[in-house]
C-alpha cells in the first residue's frame, strides 16, 4: 500500500515536470520504493524537487543523475556530500537551477570539470549554509538568482568557536553580473553575519544593472553595519523597475529608503524592526514616492517600538487607524500584511469624533489572504483596566504613528481582576465582514516571545509576560469565537493572550473553521497554571482536517485525555509540544501514534528526567519508523543544558515550519518556510 501510494504521487506530480515545494505527502516512501519508481520516470523529469526529504539515503539521492533531463533541481535537506554533488552534476548537464545545502565538510575542488561547466550555465541558485564558505558559487557566472540561507552556529558541537576564516582559493567570487534577484536570511550569530558581508563584498565595487531583488533578513537587535546600503539603494532608485525590498534597520535611513522606492513599483517590501523610518515608508507609499503603489502585495511592518528590546517603554508608540486606512486605498492589492510587535490602542477617552477602529481600516484591504497583528489591536478598549497616566506635552503626529501623552509602563498584571477584561468585538466583526479570502491569522501579544524562538534572541529565564501591554488582555474568548466567521481559515496562530481565560472561544472557532489545517497555540490565559485544558480537548476533536499542531504552554498536561482527543485529527502529520512544567505519559504518547498513522512529526520539549524522554524517544522510533522512513522523534527536557545541541541535530525544513516559533506571514517570497 505504501509504495503504491509513492508511485501515484510521483506519477502524478514529477511525469507532469511540476516542481514540488515539499515532498511531506511522502513519509511512507522508503528508498527502494522511491529508486524504483523514479529509475521508471527518469526520461519524464524535467523539475524535481526533494526539498526537506531529510529521511532519504545518499544512494538514493545517487540515483538523480539518471534523470538527464532535469533542468530544475532541489536537494535542500537531502544528504549530499561534496562528491555525491559533484556526480550529479556532472550528469546532470541540463541543470540550470540547483538547490542543496553546504555542510560541514564541503570542499569545491573535489567537484570535476564537467560538474564545474554545469555549474557555469546555472541561473538560479539557492544554497543552505552551515559551514562558512561560498559554497558554489565562485563557478557560477551566470546567476539570475543567488538565494542564501545562513544557519551556522557560533560554536561547534563540542563548544568550540567557529571562525569565519574561508580556505584559500574560495575568495574568487564572481562579480553577479546578470544577477537580477539577491536573497539572504540570517540564523542570530556573528558568523552569519560576518559571512554575509563578505558574499557582498562586490556590491561595495559595482551593482549589477539588473537587480530588482533584493532582500536582507538579519535577527536580533543588532545588525551588523553595511557600508554600502545607500549607494545600493541609490543605485536600485535609478533603474525603476525594483520588485522587493528588505534592509536591515541598521542599513537604513529615511533619504537612502527615498531613493530607493522612488520611481519604482514594488511587489514586496519589508521593513521589519525598522521603527525610525516609518515616517518615510508611509510617505513614500502614500504620497507619490513609488510609482504604483497599487502593483504591492506584500507588505512586512513589524516592529514598530522595538518591544522586543527595550527595557523601559516609557513613551509608545501606535499605529494610528486614520494611517492605515490611507494606506489600504493606496495599496490596494496588498495580500499579505505583518503588524507583529506593534501597538494599537482604542480609547474611547481619547479617541477622536469618527475615528475608525484600527480593524475597520484593515478591512479596506479586501483581498488581504494573510495578517500578523499584535493583540491589543482586536480590543475596542471598552472596560481596559484603568492606567495612571502622566501628562507632557501632547508629541507631533507622524506619518504612520501617533505619539500619544507619557505614559508609565503599561504591564499586564497576572493578577488582575478577570472581570476587567474587554469583551467587545465591534472592530473584530467589521474586519471578518471585509476580509473573507483571510486564509492564515497570526494574532501575537505584542510583548510575546517563545521560549523556543527562530530568528529572535532565546530568554527562557522570565516565566511572566515581558512588556505585554494592558491592552492585550481585553482580547479574550468572545474574540475567539468571533474569528469563526472566518470560515476559509487554513492556518492560525494565537501566542501570547493573557485575556483568554476559559478557551471557549477556541471550541467555537473550531466548529466553524472546518478546514483549519495549521494551529499554533502559545502562551494563553495565565502562565501559572493552564486553565483551558477542558477546552482545548473539545477543540482538537473538531479539528479533523488538522495537519499541523505546536503547543505551547508553561504548565501543559500530555496525559490520556490529551492523546485520546488528539487522536481525533487523523490528518495530522506534525506535532510538536512544547512546556516548562509540563508532563507527558509515555503508554498514551505510543498509543496516539499508533491510532493517528500520517504522524511523521513528533517533537516534545517538556519537563521529565532525561531518561524518561530517551526511553520514550527510543520506543517511538524503534516501533514506527520502518513504516515511516520520515518519522522524525525528539523528545527531551526544555530546561536541559545541552538541548541547544539537540536543537541542531533537527531537520533545518522541521525547525523552519513547526518547532521554532516565527511568523510566517510577509516573509521573503523565496526563503519562506515550506
Amino acid at each position: 500500500m505504501y509504495n503504491h501510494t509513492a508511485k501515484a504521487f510521483i506519477e502524478r506530480h514529477i511525469m507532469k515536470g511540476i516542481c514540488r515545494k515539499n515532498c511531506f505527502f511522502l513519509p511512507q516512501a522508503n528508498n527502494r520504493s522511491f529508486r524504483n519508481t523514479l529509475k521508471q520516470l527518469a526520461n519524464h523529469v524535467q523539475s524535481l524537487s526533494l526539498n526537506g526529504c531529510y529521511w532519504l539515503a545518499g544512494c538514493t539521492v545517487d540515483v538523480l543523475a539518471c534523470c538527464r533531463g532535469v533542468t530544475h533541481l532541489d536537494v535542500t535537506g537531502c544528504r549530499v556530500s561534496s562528491l555525491r554533488l559533484s556526480r550529479l552534476l556532472s550528469s546532470l548537464s541540463l541543470l540550470r537551477s540547483l538547490a542543496f545545502d553546504v555542510k560541514i565538510g564541503f570542499n569545491l575542488a573535489a567537484l570535476t570539470s564537467e560538474a564545474v561547466d554545469t555549474l557555469s550555465r546555472l541561473s538560479e541558485l539557492r544554497q543552505t549554509l552551515m559551514t562558512p564558505s561560498y559554497g558554489v558559487v565562485p563557478c557560477c557566472a551566470q546567476l539570475r538568482k543567488l538565494m542564501l540561507q545562513f544557519d551556522i552556529s557560533d560554536v561547534t558541537r563540542e563548544g568550540v568557536g567557529v571562525s569565519c576564516q574561508l580556505m584559500v582559493g574560495q575568495s574568487s567570487v564572481p562579480h553577479y553580473q546578470q544577477l537580477e534577484e539577491f536573497t539572504a536570511r540570517l540564523a542570530p550569530g556573528e558568523v552569519n553575519q560576518t559571512l554575509l558581508l563578505l558574499y557582498l563584498a562586490v556590491f561595495s565595487v559595482h551593482v549589477p544593472k539588473h537587480l530588482r531583488v533584493f532582500l536582507v533578513s538579519i535577527p536580533g537587535p543588532n545588525p551588523v553595519h553595511w557600508p554600502a546600503a545607500p549607494s545600493l539603494a541609490q543605485s536600485l532608485g535609478q533603474r525603476g523597475d525594483l520588485e522587493a525590498l528588505q534592509l536591515p534597520r541598521s542599513w537604513l535611513d529615511p533619504l537612502s529608503l527615498s531613493r530607493a522606492l522612488e520611481g519604482n513599483s514594488p511587489k514586496h517590501l519589508s521593513f521589519s524592526r525598522c521603527p525610525t523610518i516609518w515616517p518615510q515608508v508611509f510617505q513614500s507609499l502614500m504620497e507619490g514616492g513609488v510609482k504604483d503603489a497599487t502593483q504591492l502585495t506584500s507588505l512586512n511592518l513589524s516592529g514598530i517600538n522595538q518591544v522586543l528590546y527595550s527595557d523601559s517603554r516609557s513613551v509608545e508608540d501606535h499605529l494610528a487607524s486614520w494611517t492605515v486606512s490611507r494606506l489600504a486605498e493606496c495599496c490596494c492589492s496588498v495580500k499579505h500584511l505583518n503588524l507583529m510587535h506593534t501597538h494599537y490602542h482604542h480609547e474611547n477617552i481619547t479617541r477622536q469624533e469618527g475615528d475608525l477602529h484600527l480593524c475597520a481600516s484593515l478591512a479596506k484591504f479586501r483581498h488581504l489572504q494573510s495578517l500578523t497583528l499584535p493583540a491589543c489591536a482586536l480590543s475596542d478598549g471598552i472596560n481596559t483596566p484603568q492606567i495612571s497616566i502622566h501628562h507632557t506635552s501632547p508629541s507631533a503626529l507622524l506619518l504612520g504613528l501617533k505619539k500619544t501623552p507619557r505614559v508609565g509602563l503599561q504591564n499586564y498584571k497576572a493578577d488582575s481582576d478577570p472581570s476587567q477584561s474587554g469583551d467587545s468585538t465591534a472592530g473584530l466583526n467589521q474586519l471578518l465582514a471585509w476580509c473573507p479570502l483571510l486564509e492564515t491569522l497570526e494574532i501575537i501579544g505584542p510583548g510575546f516571545i517563545s521560549v523556543l524562538p527562530r530568528l529572535e534572541p532565546c530568554s527562557r529565564a522570565s516565566v511572566e509576560p515581558r512588556g505585554m501591554c494592558a491592552w492585550a488582555r481585553g482580547v479574550g474568548d468572545s474574540h475567539l469565537a468571533t474569528l469563526g466567521g472566518l470560515t476559509r481559515l487554513r492556518c492560525l496562530t494565537l501566542a501570547g493572550l493573557p485575556g483568554v481565560l476559559k478557551g471557549t472561544g477556541l471550541v467555537q472557532l473550531a466548529k466553524q473553521c472546518k478546514d483549519l489545517q495549521v494551529l499554533s497555540l502559545a502562551n494563553l490565559g495565565s502562565l501559572k497554571t493552564m486553565s483551558y485544558t477542558s477546552a482545548l480537548l473539545d477543540t482538537l476533536k473538531q479539528c479533523t482536517q488538522l495537519q499541523e499542531l505546536r503547543l505551547e504552554q508553561p504548565y501543559l498536561n500530555a496525559n490520556t485525555s490529551f492523546f485520546e482527543a488528539l487522536s481525533c485529527c487523523s490528518c495530522l502529520q506534525r506535532l510538536c509540544l512544547i512546556s516548562r512544567s509540563g508532563t507527558f505519559d509515555s503508554t498514551a504518547t505510543e498509543t496516539f501514534m499508533a491510532r493517528c498513522g500520517h504522524v511523521v512529526m513528533c517533537h516534545m520539549f517538556m519537563g521529565g528526567t532525561l531518561v524518561a524522554c530517551r526511553t520514550l524517544e527510543k520506543a517511538l522510533l524503534d516501533r514506527f519508523s520502518e513504516a515511516r522512513p520520515a518519522l522524525s522523534v525528539v523528545i527531551y527536557p526544555l530546561q536541559h543544558e545541552d538541548l541547544p545541541s539537540v536543537i541542531r541535530g533537527i531537520p533545518l525544513t522541521l525547525l523552519d515550519r513547526l518547532t521554532l516559533f516565527q511568523s510566517h506571514v510577509a516573509q521573503p517570497p523565496h526563503l519562506s518556510p515550506l
